[in-house]
């Protein structure tokens, strides 16, 4: 039986925090203990996946870029026809409400979830799940370690690919979350922390996790975003490029660029820029970083002006 490695590194790592035993977690209108927060089996976003979710982190009270991931989430929402009686409003009210319950000012991390809600019997028809979405909030004590910032993370090239949209459009950041999984116990088999995942045509895309940037010549690159998820923090990346003269570009560029690349990064809301060390057991670069760490410190600016 293959098994996976629970103490490898990932690009989610956070720094222990017992706070987080005892967080309460909201559940559909309650807040309820970590021992005692659930859903239904019937529910779709178990039984099937059937849902949609936002990761944001809280600093210094409040949500960063909270409108660019709300706006994420109701398109996705509507785009599978799931209902949210909801205004971004009182999303927000609900953040706050956990956020308070559990004391937490910053350094957290929100996974906010919705799915179409529980069903009447245990088959795929959405028209089953008649009761109306499930919404859970689980806030957490949350700050990345550091470690990551001078190693840099491992990535291998994995088989699994991400799809064409017609299959499952990787813009949705659905629970249906099987072919990431795949890639990552891909590239924990093949000895790395996370799995580089080409488009359908063989491009560099993006990880199992995370979006993806190399840095060549000065200029920094991306994939052309038509296979991957558009991340909030891969959008601000971009935006802060062109605004402060970075070279950008969104493009199809393969192995061979990635391999003899200067720099590499990935993105998220959790880990901001994750510097890339290795790329199927190749070194990026000299381990000097300028441009990442020009783009980190763009990135945290952007973050004390738009909770400012």
């Amino acid at each position: 039986m293959t098994t996976v490695n629970l103490d490898k590194t990932t690009t989610h790592d956070s720094e222990h925090d017992p706070r987080n035993d005892d967080i309460l977690i909201y559940v559909n209108g309650e807040l309820k203990h970590k021992g005692e927060a659930m859903v239904s089996v019937y529910d779709a976003g178990f039984m099937l996946g059937d849902g949609m979710w936002e990761g944001m982190r809280l600093y210094n009270g409040k949500w960063a870029f909270f409108d660019e991931h709300m706006d994420r989430m109701f398109n996705s929402l509507k785009a599978v026809s799931i209902n949210l009686d909801m205004t971004p409003e009182d999303v927000l009210a609900i953040l706050n409400e956990t956020a308070e319950a559990n004391g937490m000012v910053t350094d957290a991390h929100c996974r906010l979830m919705i799915t179409r809600g529980k069903k009447a019997k245990p088959f795929q028809h959405p028209g089953l799940s008649k009761w109306g979405p499930t919404v859970v909030a689980i806030l957490e004590h949350s700050k990345p370690v550091d470690r990551l910032q001078s190693a840099g993370i491992r990535l291998a090239t994995v088989p699994q690919v991400r799809g064409l949209p017609m299959s499952q459009d990787a813009k949705f950041n659905s629970h249906s979350k099987l072919n990431c999984v795949i890639a990552c116990i891909q590239a924990e088999q093949a000895g790395a922390d996370e799995g580089l995942m080409l488009d359908p045509h063989g491009f560099v895309n993006t990880t199992n996790a995370c979006n993806f940037f190399i840095v060549r010549r000065g200029e920094v690159w991306t994939s052309t975003g038509d296979y991957c998820m558009k991340g909030v923090t891969r959008q601000k990346v971009i935006d802060l490029c062109r605004d402060n003269g970075i070279p950008v570009f969104e493009k199809n560029y393969s192995l061979y660029e990635a391999y003899g690349a200067d720099e590499a990064f990935l993105t998220g809301t959790f880990g901001a820029q994750t510097p890339v060390g290795e790329i199927d057991g190749k070194t990026i670069g000299t381990g000097d970083r300028p441009i990442t760490k020009k783009i980190q410190a763009l990135y945290k600016q952007a973050i004390a002006d738009d909770i400012a």
